[in-house]
């Protein structure tokens, strides 16, 4: 969990009006004709030591954002500053310092991990790339980190499809470790995994995070996964961050109506609080990126849309402390003055 402490030195990553819109080309001369805004303006921070976990429907910009984290792909528009330094648009070579600092876990395990090579060359290739020496050599540091993550260190010699999908995926965390990262950003660590892996992986992550002192962000779209391991919850939509807020909090008492609805389809074992809730059905599909509703993107499907949410595009504010909502009508809102139907934001 986040400490007083690990605030009060400022946080570790801090992302500013970060912005990514892929062009669509067409013709002879690949003339841009539309984009995709895969996200468009996202703020956020986060602190050393915590999870803070990015939530939505797919195609909503969660894994884009978290590749956008790690420098895979280059940002369209906004700030990455990572322990106060730019990152944003450092050069290939520039960036390699960075990436012992800097990590990322993906969501397929076994497409993500070179099937020609071997355990052992797969999580000590970061070792080579970096030019890093060891005290007893590559391959004890290797057999390390495969014990450390809970593998036998005497599988250094074997290849990928000799493991199951929770081990291959354990394989990819030891890579992740190699170079002692101080943020790892997991996107869907456990989604293509068995229900009854899922529990192991994930308490080996939040064991990590204690022993190594990681800082996690946590791309999921499984709700009852991200209530067990963040500290902090961003909820996107169509590539626009709509509430944040700490897991207690947001869990307890969402504001944002597409919260509200995504926690109610959250499966709940206990039949009888579960026939206490309202299941909320949202109409239609989320729109297309390439031309998303003007104002409030939600507005197309939310029940509690009005004229001011076609026209006016809802901030990020903030209406408890650390509780930031963008919408005009929130659920379970503190009482504040009436929205005045003004011009649009540019």
């Amino acid at each position: 969990m986040t400490t007083d402490i690990a605030r009060a030195t400022g946080p570790l990553l801090q992302v500013r009006e970060l912005t990514k819109h892929f062009p669509i080309r067409r013709g002879l001369l690949q003339r841009q004709v539309g984009a995709v805004q895969a996200v468009d303006g996202l703020t956020f921070d986060v602190h050393t030591g915590e999870t803070l976990a990015l939530v939505g429907e797919s195609g909503c910009g969660k894994t884009t954002t978290g590749r956008m984290l790690t420098r895979l792909i280059e940002p369209s528009a906004g700030e990455i500053l990572f322990e106060g330094r730019d990152i944003t648009h450092l050069s290939t070579a520039r960036m390699r310092p960075l990436r012992r600092d800097v990590q990322m876990i993906f969501q397929d395990p076994f497409s993500s991990l070179n099937p020609r090579h071997t355990v052992g060359t797969i999580v000590g290739a970061p070792f080579r790339l970096q030019g890093i020496e060891t005290p007893h050599g590559v391959k004890k540091a290797v057999q390390d980190l495969l014990e450390l993550v809970g593998l036998n260190p005497e599988h250094y010699n074997r290849y990928p499809h000799e493991f199951s999908g929770g081990q291959r995926q354990r394989i990819g965390i030891a890579r992740s470790l190699a170079l002692k990262p101080k943020l790892i950003v997991a996107d869907e660590p456990v989604s293509a995994l068995d229900v009854s892996i899922q529990a192991q992986v994930i308490n080996l992550l939040e064991d990590l995070q204690d022993e190594l002192g990681l800082t996690y962000v946590v791309i999921a779209h499984d709700l009852s996964v991200v209530r067990h391991m963040s500290d902090r919850v961003a909820v996107m939509y169509l590539g626009k961050m709509v509430e944040l807020a700490s897991r207690d909090a947001l869990y307890a008492s969402p504001m944002h109506p597409y919260t509200t609805a995504l926690l109610s389809a959250v499966p709940i074992p206990d039949t009888q609080r579960r026939r206490h809730r309202e299941r909320i059905r949202l109409q239609g599909d989320v729109p297309s990126p390439i031309d998303p509703p003007p104002a409030c993107r939600f507005h197309t499907r939310c029940w509690k849309a009005q004229e001011v949410c076609r026209t006016v595009e809802p901030p990020l504010v903030e209406l408890r402390p650390e509780h930031r909502v963008a919408c005009h009508f929130p659920e379970n809102a503190p009482s504040r003055p009436a929205v005045e139907d003004t011009t649009p934001l540019a």
